[in-house]
Parts: C-alpha cells; structure tokens; sequence
C-alpha cells in the first residue's frame, strides 16, 4: 500500500510539471506582424530519399505570406526521386535552389553535413532549417519570426505537430511528447534568465545568421545523431538564448511513413540519449516501467487476479486516471489521436522495448541504422 501511494504521490507531481510545461509554452500568433523591414529568411530543407514528402514540404513552403526568404534544398545523395522533384519546383519559382550534396565526410554524421552545406549556401538573415517531411501553415514563416524577434532568440525551436497514418504509429509516436512535457521541466529552463538550453527539435530550428555562425555551425555538432539538442546545448554555451514554442498551429510533421522507419527512428533516439547522458536510458526505462507502466499491470492483477483490498484498488484506479489524464491533455494539446491515450500500455511498452535495445545496442557496439547509414562505436558518430 506505501508503494502504491509513493507512485501516486510521485505521478501528481509529474501533473504539475505537465501543468506548467503546457502553460508556458508560447504559440505564434496568426496576426503577428514583423517590426520594421522583413529581413531574408533563408529556409534550409536536407533531403535523402524524400521522393515521397519533397513536393508537398516545397508547396506548403512556396505559399507563405512572408515576403522575403528563399528556399534551399540540399539533395543528399538520394537514389530515388527527390532532386528531379526540387528542380522542377525551381524551374517554376526563383525562391527554389537545388544544391547537391558532396560526399559524405569522415567523422560526420549525414545530417549535420547536409545542414553546414546548407548553412554556407544561406544568404538570409534568418536559417530555418526544416525537415523535408514537414509542411506548414501559410503564416507559418510570418508569425514565427515575429515570435523569435519578440524573445530575442539566438535558437528557437518547438513542438510540431506530428501526423501519423497506421496504427503503430498512432500509438507510439505521440508517447514522445508526453514523456518530454511530463519530465522535462521546460517551465523553469524558460525562466531563468541564464543563458540554459531548452529543447530543440531538428524538424524546425530557425537560428539568427549571427547566433548560428558564432557557435560555428552544424559543424559544431559534425558527430552527433542528436544534432538537434547538441545544438541547443553549443546555443547555450556560447550565451545565446534558446526557446521551445509550441508550433503545432503552423507546423506538421510526418516522421516515418512505415513501421521498419519507425522503429529505427525509436532506436536512434535511444542510442543517442545514451551518449548525451550516460545512464539516461536505465533511468528512463525504469521510470517508464515503474510510473506509467506498472500502475496498468497491478490494475488488472488487483481486479481479475488477486483480491485486493479496496483502498488499494482505489489508489491503483486513481495512477490510472491521473495517467490518461495526462495523456488527453497532451493529445490535446498537440492535436494527437486520441487512440493513442486509450492504448497507452502499448504505446509505453514499444518505447521501453527500443529504448532498452538501442541500450544494448550501445553497450555491445553494434551502432545504429538511419537513412541508409550505419553509425557504430568506431566511427566516433553519437
């Protein structure tokens, strides 16, 4: 019974923590208007394989009510039909630029290469660099700038709406925001007047030129998979201020088009965590298990099992109710499937499964697949 009200105790305070992350965030507002003259955006797309998300990430781009900013698409050495869509969209609009990749270098990940080729080709005053397999809102460019030159931001970043088509990934993907707002206090990192990273997503990361290039560009993040919140950290380092908003009303993103992708992409994250803090996986897997797993299990042992004593039943009951409470308000939020909150055991135990895997996967060297790379230990990619 101690156990049981010690897990209660421990889910009411993530409820707050959930609370005030969701409170704090900010959203760009469709009515913003830039002060001043529009600087150049330049907006910095890395394509490999993207044959299927190319067009529909360029037409949501190419009709923004922004005036001034450019597109650049860097095709990183894709086999499939990524560059013959991006030059067609150029042979229509001047704002488009094709440019191909060189060779991948020893000691970089695929990724940060893309980006830094891009950085060096960006005449903007502003480098958003977005994934190819997002679109956006037609304010999208507008409202965010306008929020980012509000804060005086070296880095802002955010919370994308993620967008899924089968089961699986109704299921699993929207886990990952709900660990993100339930444990990670943005709330107080957003307070504090140091110079702290937040939590920088690489689906969008919209850096000023000068912020982007004292920090020495994604070449200051060549080795690492996570590039993202390695960025966010050298943003830090270097005095700059680093933001997360909530850019679900301007931003969506489809992350993985099948369950194999998918699965990988669950992995690289773990695999990567691992390296960004050691023992962060043992830690996350446990508290996964121990707080938003376990309540479901000792609920079904507690009714059909075993007979328990009603009190205890009732606690149990309660860690399930604040648990999907939780889970609606960030499916809410983040305009999720709701089905993913009705099966959240499963949805919890696929990210516990990969997060433990990429943790072998680590210890026994054997690296981790994305994009048609195989990161290992030796190759000094992390």
């Amino acid at each position: 019974m101690v156990y049981q009200i010690v897990i209660a105790a421990g889910l009411a305070l993530f409820v707050v923590n959930l609370f005030l992350n969701l409170r704090s965030l900010r959203v760009p507002r469709r009515d913003s208007k830039i002060p001043g003259k529009p600087p150049l955006v330049s907006v910095l797309v890395p394509a490999r394989d993207e044959e299927a998300n190319i067009g529909a990430c360029l037409d949501s781009l190419q009709v923004q009510d922004y005036p001034n900013y450019e597109i650049l698409v860097l095709d990183d050495n894709s086999t499939d039909g990524t560059a013959a869509i991006v030059r067609r969209a150029a042979a229509r609009d001047d704002r488009v630029r094709l440019i191909e990749g060189g060779v991948l270098p020893s000691g970089w990940a695929g990724k940060p290469n893309a980006c830094y080729q891009l950085g060096k080709e960006a005449k903007g005053d502003w480098l958003l660099f977005v994934d190819a397999d997002t679109t956006h809102a037609p304010h999208m460019l507008r409202s965010v700038l306008a929020e980012a030159i509000r804060l005086n931001t070296s880095l802002l970043s955010g919370f994308p709406r993620q967008t899924s088509d089968s089961l699986p990934q109704k299921v699993a993907i929207p886990i990952i925001y709900f660990i993100i707002m339930s444990w990670l206090p943005m709330w107080c990192i957003h307070c504090l007047r140091k110079s702290i990273p937040s939590l920088a997503i690489g689906q969008f990361l919209l850096f000023s030129r000068e912020a982007y290039w004292r920090i020495g560009g994604h070449k200051a993040v060549k080795s690492r998979i996570l590039e993202d919140v390695w960025l966010g950290i050298e943003t830090a380092r270097h005095g700059g201020r680093h933001v997360a908003i909530d850019l679900s009303s301007v931003v969506s993103c489809n992350m993985y088009r099948d369950f194999p992708s998918m699965w990988e992409g669950f992995i690289k994250w773990g695999y990567s965590l691992s390296a960004l803090i050691p023992g962060i996986l043992f830690v996350l897997v446990i508290i996964g298990t121990v707080f938003f797993l376990a309540p479901f299990y000792w609920l079904w042992n507690g009714f059909f099992m075993v007979e328990a004593p009603t009190v205890w039943r009732l606690v149990v009951m309660a860690q399930i109710a604040i648990i999907l409470l939780m889970r609606g308000f960030v499916d809410n939020r983040f305009k999720e499937s709701g089905v993913s909150a009705l099966l959240h055991p499963f949805g919890m135990s696929y990210l516990i499964v990969a997060f433990s895997i990429a943790g072998m996967r680590r210890t026994l060297g054997i690296g981790v697949n994305w994009k048609k790379r195989l990161y290992r230990r030796e190759s000094t990619i992390e």
